[in-house]
C-alpha cells in the first residue's frame, strides 16, 4: 500500500491530486524582481508552491575551480565570484516569504550544504528538497532529516543501491521520491518514465517526475504513468543567460502545463467499469 505524505497541510499520493512545483531554481539570476515574476506566474497558473535553490559557495563551489574565469552579464568573474552574485541572502529570502504570503503560494528550497539548511530552516519551510546530485551526501542528508520536516529526494545520476542507501537514510514516513534523468536539456530516449512504477513498486511512498526535457508531452505521459508530483522549471524567458533557462518552461507552457494536467488526471478514474448515466440512453437506443 502506497503511504501518503503531507507537506504544507496537502496530502501527496496516490488518490490525491498531482502536486505541482514550479522549479526557480536560480533563473532569477540573482534578482529580486526576476523570482517576483515569477512567484506571480506561478500563482496565475495554479502551481501549489514555487523552488528555490540555496548554496554557501564557499562550502559548495570546489578549489580548483574556484578561479576560473567566467563570462557573465555582470563583466568577467571568477567562478566564485559568479556563484556568490547569484546566490540570494537574508534579505532576499525575508521578502520571498513575505510575497509569497502575500500571494497566497508555498515555497521550499533544495539546500546544498549544511549551513545552508540551517539557514533556511529560519523560515519554516514546509518541506526540504534534496538535489540529484547531493543524493550520496550522507552528511547532508543526516542533516536534513533531523530538522523533521518532509523530504522530497531527486534520484538522478544515481543507480538503485545509491537511491535503496538514501532512503535507508531518510525518514520514509516524511519522504516523496522524484525520478529523473540529471541532463539539461534530457533527450526524450533517456527520460526512462517507467522509473515512477520501479521507484514506488520498491519503496513504497509516493513518486514525482521532475522534469528537464524540452516539451510537456512527456510531462504529461509521466502524470498518466501515476506521477504523485510533477515539478519543472520556470523561467520568462528561455534565451536568457543561465545554465538552466534552456530546459525551462516558459509562461505559455507553465499556464498550458497546470491547466492540462488538472484535465487528465480528471480524466483518469479509479480503473472500475461502470455503466454512466451519460451512457444510459444511448444503450437503450443502440442495444438490441
Amino acid at each position: 500500500m502506497l503511504r501518503t505524505v503531507e507537506i504544507g497541510g496537502v496530502k501527496i499520493g496516490d488518490g490525491y491530486p498531482v502536486y505541482i512545483v514550479a522549479e526557480i531554481g536560480i533563473n532569477h539570476n540573482g534578482d529580486i524582481n526576476i523570482a517576483k515574476k515569477l512567484i506571480d506566474l506561478a500563482v496565475i497558473a495554479g502551481f501549489n508552491a514555487v523552488k528555490f535553490q540555496k548554496r554557501n559557495p564557499d562550502v559548495c563551489v570546489p578549489t580548483e575551480q574556484r578561479n576560473i574565469k567566467r563570462e557573465t552579464p555582470w563583466g568577467v568573474m571568477t567562478y566564485l565570484e559568479y556563484r556568490h552574485r547569484i546566490e540570494f541572502g537574508k534579505k532576499e529570502y525575508e521578502e520571498i516569504n513575505r510575497y509569497c504570503a502575500e500571494r497566497g503560494i508555498a515555497w521550499f528550497v533544495s539546500c546544498w550544504d549544511k549551513p545552508s539548511v540551517d539557514f533556511i530552516d529560519q523560515f519554516d519551510p514546509i518541506c526540504y528538497k534534496i538535489a540529484s546530485a547531493s543524493l550520496t551526501d550522507d552528511s547532508l542528508l543526516c542533516h536534513i532529516k533531523t530538522t523533521g520536516r518532509p523530504i522530497i529526494l531527486s534520484t538522478g545520476m544515481s543507480n538503485m543501491d545509491e537511491i535503496r542507501h538514501a532512503v535507508e537514510i531518510l525518514n520514509k514516513s516524511r519522504l516523496v521520491l522524484t525520478h529523473n534523468t540529471s541532463t539539461y536539456p534530457c533527450p526524450i530516449e533517456e527520460l526512462n518514465l517507467k522509473m515512477i512504477d520501479t521507484l514506488k513498486r520498491e519503496f513504497g511512498c509516493p513518486v514525482g517526475y521532475s522534469g528537464h526535457e524540452v516539451g510537456l508531452q512527456t510531462t504529461y505521459a509521466a502524470v498518466a504513468l501515476g506521477a504523485n508530483l510533477i515539478e519543472r522549471h520556470v523561467t520568462l524567458n528561455r534565451h536568457m543567460w543561465g545554465s538552466d533557462h534552456s530546459s525551462s518552461v516558459e509562461s505559455t507552457g507553465v499556464i498550458r502545463l497546470v491547466r492540462d494536467i488538472r484535465i487528465i488526471e480528471g480524466s483518469l478514474g479509479d480503473g472500475i467499469k461502470r455503466v454512466y448515466e451519460s451512457e444510459k440512453k444511448v444503450r437503450q437506443r443502440l442495444r438490441l
